[in-house]
């Protein structure tokens, strides 16, 4: 799971810093990359590398990185921004996304599938009821189509979805808390991806990418990980047994 996590967190920070390309930032791509890596190990390595350490050393790398290539006069005009770019792609993709690892490593399988039910079953049930009944807009700036009884589906969807998954695989957690959790856990999605989208309106484009026909790009597919899959592991590390 580790090495196919980290697979499919570098194809949506390469998507990502696409769409930053566009605007003419210059991420630093390959940078970018090979410090998602390192800090993905932070978490496979976790007890032997603090997590504190691990993002210390991804703040000295980029550093480091941009006091040597970053040497003439021309390159002043956009180097904040390339640097803050930069930077913020990697925690915001491989900081967060990586906590599913933790996740799955410290939980278990069927807390992970807890999880997507939530994810995947919440995604659809907001665009169910938003596209059957949606009239007030959410987030019109960063996602015109979303709207708040879509978000209410989702929530609702979201509960169902663990109320099926309590069902089948996880019947020692209390059914009121694990309603509960879901519910959280897609409000917190809701607001994963409509921050995502407005990455790509602010670039002018729809899909991150067409890797994933009928998905868009990676980072499209699982843009509600990005902020709900840490929200979950904490939310169950304070408040489940």
């Amino acid at each position: 799971m580790f090495v196919v996590l980290q697979a499919i967190i570098l194809a949506a920070l390469f998507e990502f810093y696409a769409l930053a390309d566009k605007k003419g930032v210059h991420p630093q791509s390959v940078l970018g990359a090979a410090l998602s890596v390192f800090l993905g190990l932070a978490f496979f390595w976790q007890d032997s590398v603090p997590l504190g350490l691990a993002i210390f050393g991804v703040i000295f790398l980029t550093g480091v990185y941009f006091l040597f290539r970053f040497t003439r006069v021309e390159h002043l005009p956009y180097l904040t921004q390339s640097i803050a770019v930069t930077f913020f792609g990697v925690i915001y993709l491989s900081f967060t996304l990586n906590h599913l690892f933790l996740l799955r490593f410290e939980r278990g399988p069927h807390v992970f599938y807890f999880l997507c039910s939530i994810i995947i079953l919440g995604d659809t049930g907001a665009y169910l009821i938003g596209v059957l009944l949606g009239r007030h807009k959410m987030a019109p700036l960063a996602s015109p189509n979303k709207t708040w009884e879509g978000c209410a589906g989702g929530i609702l969807f979201g509960v169902l979805g663990a109320w099926a998954a309590w069902a089948l695989l996880l019947r020692d957690v209390d059914l009121w808390l694990a309603l509960g959790t879901g519910a959280a856990v897609h409000a917190v999605a809701q607001m994963s991806d409509p921050l995502e989208s407005l990455f790509k309106r602010a670039v002018g484009v729809k899909d991150s990418s067409n890797l994933l026909p009928g998905h868009g790009g990676f980072l499209d597919r699982f843009d509600s990980f990005i902020l709900a899959g840490p929200f979950f592991y904490y939310f169950i590390r304070y408040f489940w047994k």
